[in-house]
């Protein structure tokens, strides 16, 4: 498992590499945009060349990319152009928060997508059709108007939560836990939407295989049977659709933080781009591209825990 384990490692820095010099190389392209930014109404000639030469943007830029990256190997990610913060402690407190959603709304969105998806495919009837409604609620009702009727009834109605801000854990946990309840909810109702339909398109499948038969015959109760044996057979394709939702939900964060005030990755980021703060840009790709394989690699790690017939390491 460790040889595997280091050459999805390799990878992933190879991927990280290749990625970061292709932002790197596209955001060359603004370095001029970013000077007059920063300048004002102050933009001379002579101003954009001093300040040109002051941020380096002057010299080649593979060159101008190994000393960001070597700066990165000495955890040095940089300032900001506008605002003169770090850029590893700015992004990590960012993306803090937006992992303090989009984490509970995914262990959330697995109890519930599992439990419906295990019914839906062992009771059939009235109950599968309920569970199939209820996915395809999550698939066609945009996630914003649901974030709107939620605060409307839940915060500006019924008062019982705050319609934005963003309380950190470590301050209050009851208030941190009431600032992202709605956001929770929003993300849930549209990532379990998709993994439940997953769940219980795999879980009828593996019950109608010969060894459930054979376990039925050997007189194995249907609960240790669907429990113990499908359920387990069926994670591997459903542990892929959720990585690919809580990807997702990374992407689909910048909604959510503008609709509910959060100070979080999403916004961030965008914000950054909006000015063309090109080194808090790279810190965002960089951290992004690690998470997502980091993300790929624990999913393949656990499959191969659940089914040992998929592990390829």
């Amino acid at each position: 498992m460790i040889p595997y384990i280091l050459r999805r490692f390799g990878a992933g820095i190879l991927l990280a590499l290749l990625v970061t010099l292709i932002t790197f190389t596209l955001l060359s392209f603004s370095f001029d945009a970013v000077v007059r930014a920063r300048l004002g109404s102050a933009t001379t000639p002579e101003a954009v060349a001093a300040m040109t030469a002051t941020l380096g943007f002057d010299r080649p830029v593979l060159v101008q990319y190994f000393d960001w990256l070597g700066g990165v190997l000495r955890g040095d990610f940089g300032t900001s152009l506008f605002t003169s913060e770090p850029v590893g402690p700015a992004v990590a407190s960012r993306l803090a928060v937006t992992l303090s959603v989009v984490l509970v709304a995914l262990v959330i969105t697995v109890i519930i997508s599992v439990a419906l998806g295990v019914v839906a495919a062992t009771r059939g009837g009235v109950v599968d059709r309920l569970a199939q409604a209820a996915s395809l609620f999550g698939y066609v009702v945009p996630g914003l108007l649901i974030a709107i009727v939620l605060v409307v009834v839940f915060a500006i109605n019924l008062r019982l939560l705050p319609a934005t801000g963003y309380t950190p854990f470590n301050v209050n946990p009851s208030k941190w836990a009431a600032t992202i309840t709605i956001p929770v909810i929003v993300l849930v109702i549209a990532g379990a939407a998709n993994i439940t339909a997953q769940v219980r398109g795999t879980m009828i499948d593996e019950l109608r295989k010969d060894y459930v038969r054979t376990l039925r015959t050997r007189g194995i109760s249907t609960r240790s049977i669907v429990l113990k044996h499908a359920l387990r057979n069926a994670a591997g394709p459903a542990l892929t659709v959720l990585s690919f939702e809580f990807i997702t939900m990374l992407g689909g964060a910048l909604i959510i933080e503008k609709v509910f005030a959060l100070p979080g990755f999403g916004t961030f980021a965008f914000n950054s781009s909006l000015q063309g703060d090109i080194t808090v840009i790279m810190g965002i790709t960089l951290f992004s591209v690690l998470l997502v394989v980091s993300i790929n690699l624990l999913v393949d790690l656990v499959n191969g825990w659940l089914n040992p017939k998929a592990r390829i390491f």
